[in-house]
């Protein structure tokens, strides 16, 4: 059984994951509206895989024999100055989870809940994942600088992403 303390984060963090999901959303319509339909694969995928994450922790708490409870999705943004500025901002988002994540491993250990740590390194090591991800992009659209040529084959290099089916099952 999980301490109502854990509970309460647990569930906070499922909001955290299911508005990750939504914004990456967001930021895939605002990319297909400016027709980059690559990067609108990149951003759509990254939503995938936090919906994967969302569920994650829905089945972990499930099985700890606490309460799933779901709350208000906060809107995201729909505009961006720039394509390096939705990085930036996805870059900003991402460091925002890792630092929850970590208070959560805090919370795990502060209740000697050995179990919830042990599922929590998982999303500690995805997120070292999920930041490299997303300075890789950052770090070529800062070398192209806006160049036509390059905004092209980066949009046709992250058309290829494909969604890395995770096993949200403990």
């Amino acid at each position: 059984m999980l301490k109502e303390r854990l509970e309460k984060n647990l569930n906070k963090q499922i909001n955290k994951e299911l508005f990750s999901a939504y914004l990456y959303m967001s930021m895939g319509a605002y990319f297909q509206s400016a027709n980059l339909l690559g990067f609108a694969n990149w951003m759509h995928i990254q939503a995938q895989e936090e919906m994967q994450h969302a569920q994650k922790f829905y089945n972990y708490i499930n099985e700890r024999g606490a309460r799933v409870i779901l709350e208000q999705i906060e809107k995201p943004k729909t505009e961006w100055a720039s394509n390096l500025n939705a990085f930036e901002e996805a870059l900003a988002h991402e460091e925002f989870i890792t630092n929850s994540i970590n208070e959560l491993v805090n919370i795990a250990l502060e209740e000697k809940d050995h179990a919830t740590n042990i599922f929590l390194q998982w999303f500690v090591t995805e997120q070292v994942e999920e930041e490299a991800s997303v300075t890789e992009i950052i770090n070529k659209l800062k070398l192209m600088k806006d160049a036509p040529g390059g905004i092209f084959m980066l949009d046709r290099e992250l058309a290829q992403r494909q969604l890395n089916i995770q096993q949200t099952a403990q």
